[in-house]
């Protein structure tokens, strides 16, 4: 229980809570982030306390992935691919992954299956899938071609559709990079985009250069400028060094420690200190958790039967399940709505919030309980309209929030 724990409790210690509440074993990829005060996503350390990271940021987390699997198959859990699935979904919405209209359909065909299974006539109807969420402007050409493609996926697992999903979500240009706004030397604006692979650089949308892990020597930064060293090419004498003006200091470290973290966790066996050289400005920081070759090995001894989960139709965004005890699943991944909003409540115990901000947040907690009880309201009727239309019962809602 959150309200059990030291006040000095450290990241790690939330991290373990929510990936608990998860059934998630395959927690390295994942994180939990917070906006500081200049709304800025920020991630939470694992290794420092909590309220030294915090200090005046709003004390709400959301659950994310960190470092996108380049071979999702290789993940050895079905829940973990369901949690990766759930990203990529919210990142296509958001447009932080851009597709084409076919490869929002075909992704869109995968996660009804996974959702509803096979197609049914008598269950389904014509209309079917209005209340899915595939791409930022949907359509109904959209709509009807994702329909079109379900309708030849008979026999296909939730987790096959998953697995297909990813297998097609992670050829995308876009997959797994965490942009960054800068400027190059002649003040031009430019994304940075940091990936498994190395750091990417895009003007106008387009990318216009690549830096693989392997062809950086050093990275480092200075006040709001970051600054990477390259190898020598093929025909070239000497190493060259590259330039970018970040927004301002914080910036500039927020990307400098993104970057340390992806090339410690893809590229190095074990998170020990990077070759004398690459870490400068005196910086103690050092990514402190499992590599992906660790987290492989980790997850090669999981011993565990398969756990149950649900996979909830899409967009049930306000829903909770039943507040009186009713039939649920055990522990499926986002039917945690009410469970989010006491971890908020907690969370602010768990940091040593003041009595009056306590309470404030547990009545808003139970305004929206009563909200929920009351049979004519209008998320009562919502829930029962969108459960009129889905074969399932159990509604989704991110855990803690998802980012």
């Amino acid at each position: 229980n959150l309200q059990q724990k030291n006040k000095h409790s450290k990241g790690q210690t939330l991290m373990d809570m929510v990936c608990e509440h998860l059934n998630l074993l395959e927690k390295d990829y994942f994180g939990l982030t917070f906006a500081d005060t200049d709304s800025q996503k920020n991630w939470l350390d694992p290794s420092k306390e909590i309220k030294k990271q915090m200090r005046n940021s709003p004390w709400h987390f959301a659950f994310a992935v960190k470092f996108y699997p380049p071979d999702p198959s290789q993940l050895m859990e079905d829940i973990t691919r369901y949690y990766l699935c759930l990203q990529l979904r919210d990142d296509m919405l958001s447009g932080r992954l851009p597709c084409s209209f076919v490869t929002h359909a075909l992704l869109g065909s995968y996660t009804v299956q996974a959702e509803l299974g096979d197609y049914d006539q008598d269950d389904h109807g014509s209309d079917y899938v209005s209340d899915f969420r595939f791409a930022p402007n949907q359509t109904r050409e959209l709509e009807e071609r994702v329909m079109e493609l379900h309708r030849n996926y008979k026999g296909m697992t939730p987790a096959e559709a998953e697995m297909n999903f990813l297998e097609n979500a992670k050829k995308l240009s876009m997959y797994g990079v965490d942009l960054h706004h800068a400027k190059d030397s002649e003040g031009i604006e430019i994304m940075l985009g940091v990936c498994a692979n190395g750091l990417l650089i895009y003007r106008d949308r387009l990318r216009i250069n690549r830096f693989a892990w392997p062809k950086i020597l050093k990275i480092s930064y200075k006040r709001s400028n970051f600054y990477i060293k390259i190898r020598p090419g093929e025909y070239e004498q000497f190493e060259s060094t590259i330039g970018f003006k970040l927004p301002n200091h914080r910036a500039a470290k927020r990307l400098w420690k993104v970057c340390i973290e992806h090339h410690t966790f893809f590229r190095l066996v074990s998170p020990e200190p990077p070759p004398k050289g690459f870490l400068v400005m005196g910086s103690k920081f050092r990514y402190s958790g499992r590599t992906q070759a660790q987290t492989r090995q980790a997850s090669a001894l999981i011993d565990r039967p398969a756990p149950h989960f649900e996979r909830s139709t899409s967009k049930r965004y306000l829903l909770s399940r039943s507040l009186d005890g009713g039939e649920h699943c055990s522990r499926a991944p986002l039917d945690v709505f009410m469970e989010s909003l006491n971890m908020y409540f907690f969370i602010f115990i768990f940091l040593d919030k003041s009595q009056d901000v306590l309470l404030k947040h547990q009545a808003s907690i139970n305004e929206l309980k009563r909200a929920l009880r009351e049979p004519n309201s209008k998320l009562m009727n919502r829930e029962k309209r969108l459960s009129a239309t889905s074969p399932t019962g159990t509604p989704e809602k991110k855990a803690v929030s998802w980012g």
